[in-house]
């Protein structure tokens, strides 16, 4: 069966990879964008499979109108890619209250918009599948971007409950958790809180790498990650999350190692909290 996606951020990137993707498995795709033309290309290559909208994926009442618009020319909408988002460099002290807020507002708000505006569709269908976006910084903290993990630890906090209220309906749900891929992510894409000379030292390592000098040198392909999404598609088994990248692989078993191992030192404490059996 042809299924139809809908991909927010997809102009360029794994958006754009993804989008690319789906239309060479024969595939329709709703690509949501901020400039239409960023796709004119693919636009004139698969006249009949792709439709670009532009969203502002903060505008909630836009979001619902987009998803309106997509279901009258498509008729289904079987995949959601909730893909828009962008990485905030700065120490936790460094970042400003606007930066914080629309870190939040895109990564997280634009896909709980999109979210709550699919999943009408998807339950009268009584089938879907989302993959939320996340990154392997949803799994583990690093220097200088802790609003970026901030933003994805609430992004998978989210997804965890939605993939068991939605199950019943056949909807599934995967995160989505990449390591380092060869995209503009910490390049012109990503923003950048005034740095404090309190942090020089500390945060030295980390803002060189946040510079922006390795964009597009990373090891992960974008274009391979597209077609691990169509593997989970074709699996009876999804997985609720999806690791990719060898960085990603390594480092997650690495973190939740060493999670078991501190929860397992201070087990008689955390028991210790409970009233004694009985009273």
């Amino acid at each position: 069966m042809t299924r139809t996606w809908m991909i927010t951020g997809a102009s360029r990137g794994l958006g754009r990879a993804f989008t690319e993707i789906a239309l060479e498995a024969g595939d329709n795709v709703v690509a949501t964008v901020r400039d239409p033309t960023a796709l004119h290309e693919l636009v004139d290559t698969y006249p009949e499979a792709l439709l670009v909208l532009p969203l502002d994926v903060t505008d909630r009442t836009a979001v619902f109108a987009a998803v309106e618009q997509a279901l009258s020319l498509t008729g289904r909408l079987d995949v959601l890619v909730n893909n828009a988002g962008y990485g905030l460099a700065g120490g936790i002290e460094e970042v400003s209250e606007q930066q914080a807020r629309q870190q939040f507002e895109v990564n997280v708000f634009g896909a709980l918009w999109c979210t709550q505006a699919v999943l009408p569709v998807m339950r009268a269908q009584g089938s879907g599948h989302l993959f939320q976006i996340s990154s392997i910084g949803g799994v583990a903290g690093f220097l200088n971007t802790g609003l970026y993990h901030g933003s994805k630890w609430a992004l998978e906090g989210i997804s965890e409950s939605l993939a068991q209220e939605v199950e019943g309906f056949g909807i599934g749900v995967t995160i989505v958790e990449p390591g380092p891929f060869r995209t503009d992510w910490n390049g012109d894409s990503m923003v950048r809180a005034a740095p404090l000379a309190a942090y020089d030292e500390v945060l030295a390592g980390r803002r060189e790498a946040m510079s922006g000098a390795a964009a597009r040198t990373q090891a992960g392909d974008p274009r391979r990650a597209g077609r691990a999404l169509l593997q989970v598609l074709d699996s009876p088994t999804p997985p609720r999350r999806l690791l990719l990248g060898a960085l990603a692989a390594d480092t997650a078993p690495k973190v939740y190692a060493e999670r078991l191992a501190q929860w397992a030192q201070w087990d008689e404490v955390a028991r210790g909290a409970d009233f004694p059996a009985g009273e």
